[in-house]
């Protein structure tokens, strides 16, 4: 939706089709580059911690040629066949001091303490060609390393960090286990036991809500908060804070979209965002901040630096827009808000059991810089011709192929919603609510019919049947 404008894409004509898109909220499941973006965000609370190693294009795929070029640095050192390493005998010896009579003595100084100390060198190079080798402008030779004095005896032995770390967690659990008889030290059994339990919980992978709702320490230099505003000029939160969140949504309008000062004024803003089709519902099952439209803010140290634009709904959270603060562009807003956002869809799950997927409006394969959105797995895209929904990973093949696919590959499926009885079909026209079969018998004029139908097609026989087709 645009505001009040709720629009469907015709997918098979439009230029960049755009596939309705969900995240399955309960299973979502961190990647590396995700947990990045969290920690990075509270090393700047807890810290205060700049750091712009990582940026919003980094969980796709930037760095790849820098990721292919270090590969091949590597292989390039370490695959060398043993056939190209050859020994340095005394023969060998021999033949390069022969060899090099006629060279300068300071050459001949420099390859004594290559033969010495290296165990892969260059005894020859391209100024210096050696007799004998009719194509090699330089010979490999692999000297054996210099004996070395052995091991220190009198420092103690080297232990691996891992069972430094297994005995600092012991001494721990020790120090905070409570005996059962004053003084009574824990048997090796029970040592092993308190190991045992202790790793079946540490070694579980972290959870979003274990980077997103950390406790952080009394003297931290930030302080993030993140606020649910319900969309209306009735809410005293969301009159209060009006002003600072437009203006912040013109600047974000300006520096990324270089919208102009009369795109992003108080009209348009309250146009795009503030206004919406939705109606405020509390239902007894539902969550407690009910239905409808929400700013989700996020204040730092009392101010908004973003504002994540939300729609709650029986069965989802529905992503609508996100603006942010360009000045904290480095803390990447765009994937700490979705990851936010997944966080608060499972929350919600907990009292409304039936909203578990996270909408993140479309995905557009055709556009490189929309397709950041299938990086939130597990995912599904929407099959736009039977309207069932496809696991992203089935149809990424097929849309680098077509940029329209129907991901459904039975061939018999067929649309289960779509129009069957036209004539069911819900009209309003002079203030009555009337089925098209009656209104088709009053109209006066040419048939609308193949409008009708068209309209019907696209929104299927139950819409058709709740939503209202207005006629003059």
């Amino acid at each position: 939706r645009s505001g009040k404008y709720v629009y469907k894409p015709i997918m098979n004509q439009t230029c960049c089709p755009q596939y309705t898109i969900r995240c399955q909220a309960l299973c979502f499941q961190t990647s590396k580059s995700h947990k990045k973006v969290l920690k990075k965000m509270l090393k700047f609370i807890s810290k205060g911690d700049v750091s712009k190693v990582v940026s919003e294009e980094e969980p796709m795929d930037s760095h790849i040629e820098d990721v292919v070029a270090c590969d091949f640095a590597y292989k390039s050192e370490s695959q060398v066949s043993q056939s190209e390493l050859t020994p340095l005998s005394v023969d060998d010896t021999e033949g390069v001091e022969n060899e090099d009579k006629d060279t300068e003595e300071t050459k001949e100084e420099v390859n004594v303490q290559k033969v010495e100390s290296g165990s892969l060198h260059i005894c020859a190079d391209k100024d210096t060609p050696v007799p004998g080798e009719p194509s090699r402008s330089a010979k490999i030779v692999h000297a054996p390393p210099k004996p070395g004095k052995g091991a220190d005896l009198s420092k103690p032995p080297c232990r691996k960090a891992k069972d430094i770390r297994k005995e600092r967690k012991l001494q721990k659990l020790l120090q905070n286990q409570k005996c059962a008889s004053e003084g009574s030290p824990l048997q090796a059994g029970d040592q092993v036991f308190l190991l045992q339990n202790s790793k079946s919980k540490t070694n579980q992978p972290k959870t979003l809500e274990d980077f997103v709702f950390v406790s952080l320490p009394d003297d931290a230099p930030h302080k993030l908060e993140v606020r649910l505003v319900p969309v209306s000029f009735e809410d005293p939160q969301f009159k209060s804070s009006f002003n600072q969140s437009a203006t912040l949504f013109a600047k974000y309008q300006m520096a990324i979209h270089k919208d102009t000062p009369s795109d992003c004024g108080e009209n348009e803003f309250t146009r795009f965002l503030c206004d919406s089709p939705l109606e405020a519902e509390h239902a007894p099952n539902g969550p407690e901040c009910g239905y409808g439209s929400f700013h989700q803010q996020y204040w730092l140290d009392g101010k908004i630096i973003a504002v994540g634009v939300i729609d709650i709904l029986p069965y989802c959270v529905s992503s609508v827009y996100l603006y942010y603060d360009p000045d904290y562009s480095f803390l990447s807003l765009g994937v700490y808000s979705a990851l936010r956002e997944i966080a608060f869809t499972r929350q919600l799950h907990e009292k409304a059991p039936d909203l578990c997927f996270y909408y993140m409006g479309f995905y557009i394969h055709s556009c490189p810089k929309m397709r950041y959105k299938g990086q939130y797995r597990p995912s599904d895209l929407l099959c736009p011709e039977t309207y069932v929904w496809t696991p992203i990973e089935q149809c990424l093949p097929l849309l680098e192929h077509s940029k329209y696919c129907r991901f459904n590959q039975d061939v018999k499926a067929v649309d289960e919603g779509r129009i069957k009885e036209l004539g069911r079909v819900r009209v309003l026209h002079k203030r009555t609510v009337m089925p098209y079969s009656v209104y088709k018998k009053r109209r006066k004029g040419p048939s609308d019919e193949a409008s009708v139908r068209q309209y019907a097609s696209l929104v299927g026989q139950t819409c058709s049947e709740r939503m209202l087709l207005f006629r003059s």
